[in-house]
C-alpha cells in the first residue's frame, strides 16, 4: 500500500464578512466554501465569528451569521458547519438560536502555539 498526497487548490476558498461602523471593523467572520468527493455540492465552514466587546448583545453576531447562511445558500452549499469550544455554552445557545443543531464533536490537535489577536 502507498499513500498519495495530492494538493487541491481549486476546491476551497474563503470569504470574509465584516460589520463596519464608519472606517472601523467591529465584527467579522470567515466562511470557507469547501468541495469534497462525497457530495456534488460544496459545504460551508464558518470560523472566527467575532464581535468587539462593546458591540455585543445588540444583534450584530446574528446579522453576521445570517449573512453567512445566505452566502452559503447562494453558493449552493448543502450544509454549514459552525464550531465552538466545549465550555462556551453561550456560543452553543447562539448557534442553536440561529438554526444550527448540535451534530457532534470536533477533535483538534494543536500543531503550534498561536495566540488569538482578540480577546474572547
Amino acid at each position: 500500500m502507498e499513500l498519495k498526497i495530492e494538493e487541491i487548490k481549486k476546491d476551497i476558498y474563503g470569504i470574509k464578512i465584516t460589520a463596519n461602523e464608519g472606517d472601523k471593523i467591529i465584527g467579522w467572520l470567515q466562511l470557507y466554501i469547501i468541495s469534497n468527493e462525497r457530495h456534488d455540492e460544496p459545504y460551508a465552514f464558518l470560523e472566527n465569528l467575532y464581535v468587539e466587546e462593546e458591540y455585543r448583545k445588540h444583534g450584530l453576531g446574528t446579522q453576521l451569521i445570517q449573512a453567512a447562511i445566505e452566502e452559503s445558500k447562494k453558493r449552493y452549499c448543502y450544509k454549514i458547519i459552525g464550531t465552538s469550544r466545549t465550555y462556551k455554552e453561550a456560543v452553543h445557545k447562539f448557534y442553536l438560536k440561529n438554526g444550527f443543531t448540535n451534530w457532534g464533536y470536533e477533535f483538534r490537535m494543536g500543531l503550534k502555539d498561536s495566540k488569538p489577536k482578540q480577546k474572547d
